[in-house]
């Protein structure tokens, strides 16, 4: 390994360990993963990352106030009971993806749909389409709120989004640390792609991880294929501590 890719894993490495501790997960520091723990519930799970973009502070504050209940409700209840909106989603987005949510949950499991892609070739984004093709079948809607939360099923790497919610979601549902849940047995955290946002992309490229200087899907999996030279069987444990290091502007 290169001298400067090596003293780079150094310091990540104690940053993992620095980062592995639920003290990271509290209102002074919040993160969405924090109400998704609380419940261990692989749909209130994807919930909280699908509305997991915007400042910390008011995802927090939005889940918090949502009753996640609602998601064994019937969808007449779901009318009645939602009146919340954030950011780019109407009421009635949220509406939407809580009645899609539910009817996907009376047909199976989030893990089961997943791994229906997932399990010829070990292949996360196949995966992925198979979930997101599902949630497209059982509800119809289309908004630019709501198309913008669930988004599309990935055809090409470069020049497409990079999937931050999803690929986080996948981490919390793979990974089993203090800040991750694992609630997911069939998948391999060697195969998660890392979740790239503005915060773990330039701090990437300023470490010299990336190269790449496109922020798209195409640059989250050369991310993870350099930290996979890393650690092999886990590459997308380094993804919380470099997210602190950007949010904290430690560089």
């Amino acid at each position: 390994m290169h001298e400067h890719l090596l003293s780079v894993k150094e310091r990540l490495d104690r940053e993992v360990l620095k980062r592995n501790t639920t003290d990271e997960l509290q209102r002074s520091r919040p993160d969405p993963v924090m109400p998704a723990r609380e419940y261990q519930d692989e749909y209130i799970s994807l919930l909280c990352a699908l509305f997991g973009y915007g400042r910390a502070e008011s995802i927090i504050t939005f889940l918090y106030a949502l009753d996640f209940s609602l998601l064994d409700r019937c969808e007449e209840t779901i009318e009645k009971e939602l009146s919340s909106y954030y950011r780019f989603q109407k009421s009635q987005d949220v509406i939407e993806i809580f009645k899609t949510l539910h009817r996907l949950k009376e047909i199976d499991s989030l893990e089961e749909i997943f791994y229906s892609g997932y399990r010829a070739e070990n292949d996360l984004l196949h995966g992925l389409n198979a979930v997101i093709a599902s949630i497209h079948h059982v509800n119809a809607y289309k908004s630019r709120g709501y198309d913008f939360l669930v988004g599309s099923e990935v055809r090409k790497t470069k020049g497409s989004s990079a999937m931050k919610r999803w690929m986080m979601y996948l981490r919390w549902m793979v990974r089993h640390d203090n800040i991750d849940m694992g609630l997911w047995k069939r998948v391999e955290k060697r195969d998660l792609i890392m979740p790239l946002d503005t915060h773990t992309f330039n701090v990437s490229r300023r470490l010299g991880l990336l190269q790449r200087r496109s922020y798209d899907l195409e640059a989250a999996i050369a991310l993870t294929s350099t930290l996979r030279t890393f650690d092999e069987d886990d590459p997308v444990k380094y993804d919380f501590a470099l997210y602190r290091i950007g949010q904290e502007k430690m560089l």
